[in-house]
C-alpha cells in the first residue's frame, strides 16, 4: 500500500490535512481520490492507516484509523559524515543510505569539495536533502527519518564526536575493513568527496579517534564508498542477516 509521511504527528481517529511535497505527491502523482486508502507515517516509529476525505487544489484531508508499530530499523546507529558532492551523487548518497538504515546524515564541507555553499545555498540544500530522505524512507518502508544535520566542516564537526563509540574513516591506504570485528554503536562514519580528504583533515580525523579503514582493493567513487560501508556494517550488526 502506498505510504506517506506527515510532519505532523497522527493519532487514530483524528484527521489531518497533508501539504506541500505529500499533497502534491498524493493528488499530482498517485492521483489519489475520496475514498481511497493509504499508510501515512509521521517519524514516531508508527504506520497510521488513513483514507482520503477531502482534496483541495494544494491539500489532502485524511481520516487516521488504526495505528501499527513498525520496527525495521537498524539496531547500529551509524552518522554518515559525507563530503558534500555534486548534484546527483549527493542526493544519491542520501537516498540509498536511507534505504540502508542510516540514523543520521551530516553533509561535510570538506576542502576538496567542488560545491561551495554560502548560509542560505546550505538551507536550501539541507532541505532538499531532507526531502530525499523522506521520500527514501517513504519507499523502503521505514517509519523513521533521518535527519540531514546542516552543512559544516570537519573542524567544526569533529569535536562533537565524543558520543560515538566507533569512529571510522575510509581511506584507500587504511587497514583491511576485515579487521574491524562486531562493530560497536553509535558509529561515525567519514567518507571525503570526490577528491578525498587532506592530508590535514586525515590528520586532523585520526587526532580525534577515527580509525582509517579501506574496502578492499579498488578505489571507490564518493557516492560508491558509504554505501558499500554501510552495507558491511549493516551485516555485520545483523541488520541484514
Amino acid at each position: 500500500m502506498r505510504r506517506i509521511y506527515s510532519e505532523k504527528r497522527l493519532g487514530p481517529g483524528t484527521t489531518a490535512t497533508l501539504g506541500g511535497d505529500a499533497a502534491n505527491h498524493v493528488l499530482r502523482v498517485l492521483r489519489l481520490r475520496r475514498g481511497d486508502r493509504l499508510l501515512v507515517f509521521d517519524g514516531s516509529g508508527m504506520d497510521f492507516e488513513a483514507e482520503v476525505s477531502g482534496l483541495q487544489r494544494d491539500a489532502v484531508e485524511l481520516r487516521i484509523g488504526a495505528g501499527h508499530a513498525v520496527d525495521v530499523e537498524s539496531p547500529l546507529a551509524v552518522t554518515l559524515f559525507q563530503g558534500i558532492s555534486r548534484g546527483p551523487r549527493m542526493d544519491t548518497v542520501i537516498q540509498k543510505a536511507t534505504e540502508l538504515g542510516v540514523a543520521r546524515i551530516q553533509p561535510l564541507l570538506a576542502s576538496r569539495s567542488v560545491v561551495r555553499l554560502d548560509e542560505p545555498g546550505a538551507q536550501r540544500k539541507r532541505e532538499h536533502w531532507q526531502r530525499v530522505a523522506v521520500a527514501a524512507a517513504e519507499q523502503s518502508g521505514r517509519s523513521r527519518i533521518p535527519e540531514v544535520a546542516e552543512p559544516g566542516t570537519l573542524e567544526m564537526l569533529v569535536p562533537a564526536i565524543s558520543g560515538y563509540a566507533t569512529c571510522l574513516q575510509l581511506d584507500p591506504g587504511g587497514e583491511s575493513f576485515a579487521a574491524l570485528g562486531q562493530p560497536v554503536g553509535p558509529v561515525a562514519l567519514l567518507v571525503g568527496p570526490e577528491g578525498g580528504l587532506t592530508e590535514a583533515e586525515v590528520r586532523l580525523a585520526a587526532d580525534f579517534g577515527f580509525r582509517r579503514l579501506r574496502l578492499g582493493p579498488r578505489i571507490l567513487r564518493t557516492e560508491t564508498a558509504p554505501l558499500a560501508a554501510l552495507a558491511v556494517l549493516q551485516l555485520l550488526a545483523g541488520d541484514l542477516g
